[in-house]
C-alpha cells in the first residue's frame, strides 16, 4: 500500500477504471459470442447481430479496451463469415 496521498488516489482511481473496462470487455466479448452464433446458425438477423458488434467493437476502441489493429482483424473475420454464410 502506498504512503504517498497521491499515489493512494492512483490506487483508488485505477481500481475504479480496471472495473470499467472490464465490464467493457465483457459486454464485448458476449456481444461476438451472440454474433459469431448467429452468424453459424444463418438466422435472419445475423446481418443485425454483425451490425451490432462493429458497434460495440469501435466503441471498444475509443474507449481504449481495443487496439485499433485489432479491431479491424476482428470486424474483418466477422464481415468474412458473414459473406461465407450467405
Amino acid at each position: 500500500m502506498p504512503n504517498v496521498r497521491s499515489a493512494m488516489k492512483r490506487v483508488r482511481s485505477t481500481k475504479r477504471k480496471t472495473l470499467r473496462n472490464n465490464i467493457r470487455r465483457s459486454v464485448l466479448k458476449t456481444t461476438l459470442k451472440k454474433s459469431r452464433e448467429a452468424i453459424a446458425n444463418k438466422d435472419s438477423n445475423a446481418q443485425e447481430a454483425f451490425r451490432n458488434a462493429v458497434k460495440v467493437i469501435d466503441r471498444s476502441v475509443a474507449k481504449n479496451i481495443l487496439h485499433k489493429n485489432t479491431a479491424a482483424r476482428m470486424k474483418s473475420k466477422l464481415a468474412k463469415a458473414l459473406n461465407a454464410s450467405k
